[in-house]
């Protein structure tokens, strides 16, 4: 197995020693875990089967992530038809995710420290299943969005709290259980994405079939968690908490990377750095936060619109239905392993520009493809477009690097993911009420490919050779 450390960039290693968000210096344990002085990590007194238990329940939960988002995508046409949606309302319910991941997501920290991250996912997953079986059920659009709304709230808790089960139960293995679980997420996107109009045609094509079909993967991700909710190790307790503590609102979207608390920077020392106990800097005046800010929330929204609305671009377009869902699947995919790649390459440069311009032209390639031949050559088009996606891994690589200390990136990842999912809402809602009143993709599509300019240019900005410390 390769060294891990050679495989994350450095502000994902873990420092010497660090400042918890509270104020109280934390060491590195050997294995690479960060706990307060004194404390003691779970793993250290847990069995194999209760590491085994969290194991599959990582990857079971990361499954149930974003089926219940991209299978609402492959399905959006009979959808809006059954509940008389039109192209605004249809555009609400593509906006819906990121607004319930920036509004949900902030209360993960807190609901950690009162209840515990275990029973905190285990109460997401099982809102995850419950609103993936009560929307098909849904007699209206205001029932189908509140259904939706209590998935998405599930989801946006686990997102954040994933990295911390990982921290507190594999502290020696974060790189390796991150990646665990980050593909697993994608293999859930993709396949949400290409079985579901296949197999809703199978099950007599009802459309409340075949998004309440996702309802029962959903409930096999409760059940692992629930024996774990037994697992009241004093000896985790503290470390739990700093954990919880370090975990920023919104530091996972989709649920892909550590939390800020992971991607601390090392000092190399051995003792505690003298910036580390400086005040954490006011990322409101750095320019780079606000830059990347804008990247994350940009690249966000390119996201949930591929995710909400390219599907009906490809079936408007003469591709089947089915096709279309696979068109998406590959979109979705392409981020297996570039998630590893784009990251390990970035750390490598002073400079992230390039990576930011690269993934910016994918982009404009392929919405120029959309428009000009969506389905000639819409192979290729979910291709360029499933690289321009990730963005995503980038922009939460130069969250760690663009900040000296652990206290500063636990503030730069809040500040640019709280501000870049509110950036993201208005995009898929906005593409709908376009294509509504236009009466067709031309519009829309420009308007996807002409925000891929504003992205290349802050995410340039954001990607020079400074920190925030610099700008405070």
């Amino acid at each position: 197995m390769p060294d891990e450390s050679k495989t994350l960039d450095p502000a994902v290693r873990p420092a010497a020693a660090t400042a918890t968000p509270s104020g109280t210096t934390a060491t590195a344990t050997p294995s690479g875990a960060t706990a307060t002085a004194g404390d003691s990590p779970v793993p250290a007194r847990a069995h194999r089967w209760t590491l085994g238990l969290v194991t599959v329940g990582l990857v079971l939960a990361a499954l149930n992530l974003r089926p219940a988002i991209t299978s609402l995508g492959a399905l959006l046409e009979e959808v809006s038809e059954g509940l008389h949606m039109s192209g605004s309302v249809a555009g609400v319910l593509t906006s819906v995710p990121p607004l319930c991941f920036a509004v949900f997501g902030i209360t993960a920290p807190r609901l950690a420290r009162r209840f515990g991250p275990v029973a905190v996912v285990c109460a997401g997953m099982a809102a995850i299943f419950s609103g993936l079986l009560l929307r098909p059920f849904a007699s209206g659009t205001a029932g189908f969005l509140a259904a939706s709304a209590l998935a998405l709230m599930g989801i946006a808790v686990s997102n954040v709290l994933m990295p911390v089960i990982v921290k507190r139960y594999f502290p020696d293995r974060v790189g390796s259980m991150t990646g665990l679980y980050s593909m697993a997420l994608a293999l859930g996107t993709s396949v949400a994405a290409a079985a579901t109009v296949p197999m809703t045609e199978a099950l007599g094509g009802d459309w409340r079939i075949g998004l309440g079909v996702w309802a029962a993967v959903a409930a096999l991700a409760v059940l692992p968690w629930i024996p774990l909710l037994r697992d009241r190790s004093d000896a985790g307790r503290p470390a739990e908490r700093a954990a919880a503590n370090a975990s920023a609102p919104g530091t996972s979207a989709p649920g892909t990377a550590p939390s800020a608390a992971t991607r601390a920077p090392a000092t190399g020392t051995g003792s505690a750095a003298p910036a580390e106990a400086a005040a954490p800097p006011r990322v409101t005046r750095s320019r780079t936060a606000w830059a990347l800010g804008c990247f994350f929330g940009l690249q966000a929204t390119g996201a949930y619109i591929t995710m909400g609305w390219m599907p009906q671009i490809f079936r408007d377009a003469g591709v089947p239905a089915s096709t279309a869902g696979v068109l998406l699947a590959v979109t979705m995919v392409m981020g297996v392993p570039l998630a590893f790649v784009i990251p390990r390459l970035a750390t490598r440069m002073r400079n992230q520009g390039p990576i930011v311009v690269a993934l910016g032209l994918c982009g404009l390639g392929g919405y120029t493809g959309l428009f000009l031949a969506p389905a000639a050559g819409a192979w290729a088009w979910a291709l360029l477009l499933g690289v321009s996606n990730c963005a995503f891994p980038l922009a939460l690589t130069m969250i760690g690097m663009r900040s000296r200390t652990g206290a500063g990136v636990v503030r730069l990842s809040a500040f640019a993911q709280s501000v870049g999912y509110l950036i993201s809402i208005p995009g898929p809602l906005l593409v709908g009420v376009l294509y509504q009143h236009s009466g067709g993709w031309g519009l829309p599509i420009a308007l996807m490919g002409g925000l891929m300019v504003p992205q290349m240019i802050v995410g340039t900005l954001a990607g020079r050779d400074r920190t925030v410390e610099d700008e405070c």
